[in-house]
């Protein structure tokens, strides 16, 4: 198995009596495309920021490359990118001249990416000169997804990189992750809300709830690994069900949600397949999400 890109031990974080982080464990491997999923205010962002240096925490440890974060590299700090929910460029500059600031300090951008890119994503002459501060809230974003994948970086990490993008370039956004940065194996940790959005790109998911991990793997896996099974009443209640989540009763039937990767469950369908008036059906990455985050 390779090292993990990313290891993160024990780390927590409060503000003021809120805790937000609660020693939360989290190994990143290389290569893999990873969405984080946790509900509005769960700490995504805030695990992010403490994840690459930007916020102190209140103990535990961060290590990138192997190397800690609060004392990186500037090798290490030239193989990662950052995409921020609200970008951080140079306002009082121009999108050329803060590309062209930024295009010397990366051995390895990539200035015909950059052209292909701005043309593309409708950045014609003028708005290339305009003074940042005056593009719209998607042009700024798209700009910072530009910057941040100018100098093709091998490990990326997009916090709801495209909020503020319609759906068209959502689209192309996404598309450009697939055939050009997901296809040099770039590593990949995408936080958004917009699950169709992940479901395009994404491998493996991680479920952020309560301040840790509550449940990480390959995306196919734990959705292969629940279901929900209804059934009538008095049929429901005699059973045991490996990996139960939540049990809810309306109109004489129980439904029951449950996850369990170790094949108790798989077992327990395979009984239940022949049982008359028992339903059995698999999860969507929503349903699980609601379910994993509750």
């Amino acid at each position: 198995m390779n090292a993990p890109i990313i290891k993160i031990e024990s780390i927590s974080k409060s503000f003021g009596t809120q805790k937000v982080l609660n020693s939360l464990d989290w190994s990143i491997e290389p290569g893999k495309v990873i969405g984080l999923l946790g509900r509005n205010g769960a700490g995504k962002s805030t695990l992010i920021e403490c994840m690459l240096g930007l916020r102190e925490v209140d103990s535990g440890s961060v290590r990138i490359y192997g190397e800690k974060v609060d004392n990186l590299s500037d090798t290490t700090r030239g193989r990662l990118a950052y995409v921020p929910q609200q970008s951080d460029l140079f306002e009082w500059l121009s999108a050329t001249q803060m590309l062209d600031y930024f295009k010397p300090l990366y051995p390895r951008w990539n200035a015909e990416r950059v052209q292909n890119l701005l043309t593309r994503w409708g950045f014609n002459q003028t708005i290339r000169n305009k003074q940042i501060g005056t593009l719209s809230g998607g042009e700024k974003q798209r700009l910072s997804i530009i910057r941040a994948l100018a100098h093709e970086p091998e490990l990326l990490i997009l916090d709801e990189p495209v909020a503020g993008i319609d759906p068209v370039g959502r689209r192309e956004f996404l598309q450009e992750l697939i055939n050009e940065v997901i296809e040099r194996d770039t590593t990949v940790v995408f936080s958004t809300h917009i699950l169709s959005d992940l479901e395009r790109v994404v491998m493996n998911v991680a479920f952020l709830k309560d301040g840790r991990i509550a449940m990480q793997g390959g995306l196919d896996s734990l959705l292969e690994s629940a279901r929900r099974i209804t059934g009538p009443r008095e049929v429901m209640e005699s059973l045991k069900i490996p990996g139960e989540l939540r049990r809810t009763h309306a109109s004489g039937e129980t439904s029951v949600v449950a996850y369990e990767p170790d094949g108790g469950l798989g077992e327990m369908v395979t009984k239940l397949a022949g049982e008359q008036h028992v339903r059995v059906e698999m999860l969507s990455l929503e349903d699980l999400f609601i379910e994993v985050t509750k």
